[in-house]
């Protein structure tokens, strides 16, 4: 019997941000699927076709696990893992554990931590100030509500209402709580930064990491959701990593 362990080609893991579900990559997914690659797009717990899930118990901590899950029951090797926005935080973590299967580390218009910082650490202070404001009035406290597509830039209007009927509300805590890095050999994974210009909320970390001659930084002219307004694009840059 062949041994079931991953396929040594790359397998292409796509983690969404904050709000969103791992149905927002069903345009990139479809895109690289029919290039033959093999591509996973999870919900984060409490997320996407997991909202279910959702409760005041769900931190960073527990996305974390959900990614290292995934990438050990599916005995996955070479992983490309890219991660939008908040996703930046998860794939982080999981790279500092399951970092021997990591091949590279795609951070999509995405937080970029430390260890030691929060999602919440890395936004300007007016920014966690409202979200923890919006959670108060509006999610029980615990809750972030979701924005609305328009404001990542989404323009075309059946997109917008796919967006925007399906993101729910994202558990404060996970922007909350703090990562803690334990495995200095993780930063040897290369790494790969891909900017969305018209969304300026990440230029300052793309402006740092594009003088690192360590990473590889892309532009798209875009907004935040790339992988809704320029699947093709965002496929290409994956497509080439897997070379």
């Amino acid at each position: 019997m062949a041994n079931p362990k991953a396929d040594p080609k790359a397998n292409i893991v796509l983690i969404h941000g904050a709000w969103h579900g791992g149905w927002c990559w069903r345009l990139v997914r479809d895109d690289l699927t029919a290039r033959g690659h093999t591509v996973f797009t999870p919900s984060l717990t409490g997320l996407g076709d997991r909202a279910h899930l959702m409760s005041r118990d769900v931190n960073l901590d527990t996305h974390i696990a959900d990614v290292v899950s995934l990438i050990e029951a599916e005995e996955l090797d070479n992983v490309i893992l890219c991660g939008h926005s908040y996703g930046g935080m998860v794939i982080t973590g999981a790279a500092d554990i399951v970092g021997d299967r990591v091949k590279s580390l795609v951070y999509l218009d995405a937080l970029v931590p430390a260890s030691g910082q929060s999602a919440l650490s890395l936004l300007a202070p007016e920014g966690a100030k409202r979200f923890r404001e919006k959670a108060d009035a509006n999610g029980n406290g615990w809750k972030i509500p979701p924005i609305k597509a328009e404001a990542f830039g989404v323009t075309d209007l059946d997109l917008a209402a796919w967006i925007n009927r399906r993101c729910v509300p994202h558990p404060l805590a996970s922007m909350e709580q703090p990562l803690e890095l334990k495995h200095p050999a993780r930063r040897e994974i290369p790494c790969t930064y891909v900017l969305a210009e018209d969304f300026p909320n990440f230029k300052p970390v793309h402006d740092r990491l594009a003088k690192d001659p360590t990473w590889t930084c892309h532009t798209l002219p875009c907004g935040h959701d790339v992988m809704a307004i320029m699947p093709g694009e965002l496929s290409d840059i994956l497509d080439d990593l897997t070379k």
